[in-house]
């Protein structure tokens, strides 16, 4: 398989359970799943149907209770610790819910952090971390801190962190699910334009099915297991991205 047709992301038979007491809880139950290169696939399902704990074994932040992840053909399972923080730091990018930034940087700091733990010097990091937020919309935001942004802001600067060390799979759980309608549909239309623009695949938990609608393919989890819901329509995915620039 040549490079060009090797998966971003592959998972092939995972399961993952927990023990609660003397009882075995299974969250997932042999999940498949395949994204291309330059994919962006919806995962819904109702809350507790275990999306979270899908995006974490994706993302390497979890080890499945069986299966395998491959990331662009590597073969992630017997990963040690210290390759898995590495595969995390240079090949994935992470948005969730709540944007986790730290308070006492600003923005353009924050997003300069995962770049300088690259080892990318001060000078690139900063140009790299300027060029995203303003082409996220926040050319006059760069040196406010969290606290002096709103949530749609500070959310696209954790957008903008997530790209920085220009990742292959960005793994996005409820990115604007604790946003208000207006401006979660803004913030993912940014979000979906520049994941189109750079041409890298993406995983995208939401509960939000318009949004949902507005990427290429659609996945359910139900008992544990993935359920294919149908490419969605080209023009839908045209428009969300158009709605970008």
């Amino acid at each position: 398989m040549s490079s060009e047709q090797t998966p971003t992301l592959e998972l092939q038979g995972v399961y993952r359970s927990f023990k609660q007491g003397t009882q075995k809880l299974e969250v997932l139950r042999g999940v498949d799943l395949e994204i291309k290169k330059g994919e962006i696939v919806a995962l819904v399902g109702p809350s507790g149907s275990g999306k979270s704990t899908l995006l974490q074994i994706a993302g390497l932040l979890e080890k499945p209770t069986k299966g395998e992840i491959y990331l662009d053909g590597l073969k992630c399972s017997k990963m040690g610790d210290g390759l898995r923080t590495a595969m995390r730091r240079d090949y994935l990018g992470f948005v969730y819910q709540y944007h986790n930034l730290l308070a006492d940087f600003d923005a353009t700091e924050n997003v300069m952090l995962p770049q300088l733990i690259a080892g990318v010097s001060q000078k690139q990091a900063r140009e790299k971390g300027e060029w995203l937020l303003k082409r996220l919309g926040l050319e006059k935001r760069l040196k406010h801190r969290p606290a002096e942004l709103s949530g749609g802001e500070q959310q696209r600067v954790a957008i903008a962190r997530a790209l920085a060390n220009t990742p292959k799979l960005l793994l996005a759980d409820e990115p604007t699910g604790n946003l208000d309608p207006k401006t979660s549909e803004t913030v993912f239309a940014e979000l979906l334009g520049i994941v189109k623009e750079t041409g890298l695949s993406a995983l995208v938990a939401t509960h939000n099915f318009e949004l949902a609608d507005a990427m290429d393919r659609r996945v359910r989890l139900e008992d544990g297991k993935l359920v294919e819901t149908g490419a969605v329509a080209a023009a839908a995915v045209k428009t969300a991205a158009k709605n970008f620039y």
